[in-house]
């Protein structure tokens, strides 16, 4: 399992922002609204966020086919199984439980689907961050500190873009690279698996030679994360406020950009003090605000994470799967 202080920083970390989200509301205000919320908006809601899911196992599958085609109805629940080990367990362990997932499903190099994944979360940084610059001209008064919290994230999403680009573009000068520094680096016992470990990491990077494919994995991108949007307006629609649509971007691409903090399991905290901080900027009443992102974060949260333990449970994973993962995560990889 994950090292000890790892789960007590992510822990410390959700503790301040849920304090920091909470402090100023009048708690009795936001479960007035909690408990009179038209809760029938959460069936579309629902609907349309499963959509994006499937957009999202669409995009994995595109991905991998250099690698393997997989049919999208055996990636499908692969894809559930990570995003509920996202939500259970602390530092994206399911990402590494997908990996660990798809190689003990489909046969597929642990190193190469990471890859992938990796990939696939930098391109939702950077659709975030296009979220953000769109909603940003929105926003009555811009706080101070908002743009050095966009000028970070976008150095680290686009130069980490940008520094794939030249990997996947040059792969025999990244392969000198990195089997200098594992020559040099690593005792010498470990440096085998670690350089077969990194040249299957590669062969993930495949697809990032074409500039179709990279167009194709943005525009996905793009419905993916237009969906989940959908999402935040049926939600909206539970409670007795209105804002544009723009306006529930800029607080997908936020709240997103800001679980990337560690945190506890789930991104408590993370998800709801950016969230209320950013529809109270609209003019929202901050316990409606409240009241809201919590109910729309365990709207997010509990449908994925109830199909992917029946997946889990289907495909006879145990717990020990996850903490598989976790040696993973730890630089010892499972046979590929």
């Amino acid at each position: 399992m994950l090292r000890r202080w790892q789960f007590w920083l992510g822990l410390a970390i959700s503790v301040v922002f849920l304090y920091l989200a909470l402090k100023d509301l009048a708690l009795d205000q936001v479960w007035f609204y909690i408990k009179t919320g038209n809760y029938w908006w959460l069936f579309p809601s629902v609907t349309i966020y499963f959509f994006g899911v499937w957009a999202r196992t669409w995009r994995w599958h595109y991905m991998l086919r250099a690698l393997k085609p997989i049919p999208l109805g055996r990636l499908f629940p692969v894809v559930c199984i990570g995003y509920m080990g996202n939500n259970i367990y602390p530092a994206r362990i399911g990402e590494l439980l997908r990996a660990y997932v798809l190689k003990r499903k489909e046969s597929v190099s642990i190193a190469a689907s990471l890859a992938t994944i990796l990939i696939e979360r930098i391109f939702d940084g950077v659709v975030m961050l296009l979220f953000v610059f769109i909603g940003l001209p929105l926003v009555p008064s811009l706080p101070s500190n908002w743009r050095q919290f966009v000028i970070f994230f976008s150095l680290l999403f686009f130069g980490a873009l940008g520094a794939f680009f030249v990997l996947a573009a040059s792969p025999r000068r990244a392969q000198l690279l990195y089997n200098w520094t594992i020559d040099r680096l690593v005792p010498g016992r470990f440096r085998e698996p670690v350089r077969g470990f990194a040249d299957r990491f590669m062969e993930g990077l495949y697809f990032l030679r074409s500039g179709r494919d990279v167009v194709m994995i943005f525009v996905t991108s793009l419905v993916v994360w237009l969906a989940e949007t959908g999402k935040y307006w049926f939600v909206m629609h539970a409670f007795d406020f209105q804002v544009s649509f723009f306006a529930l971007m800029l607080m997908n691409g936020v709240v997103n950009l800001f679980t990337t903090i560690p945190s506890a399991p789930g991104y408590v905290g993370t998800f709801d003090e950016p969230g209320i901080e950013i529809l109270k900027v609209f003019h929202v009443e901050p316990e409606i605000a409240g009241a809201y992102t919590l109910v729309l974060h365990a709207a997010l949260w509990l449908p994925i994470t109830a199909l992917g333990a029946f997946y889990m449970w289907r495909e006879s994973l145990s717990w020990r799967d996850l903490g598989a993962a976790s040696r993973i995560a730890k630089g010892q990889p499972e046979g590929g």
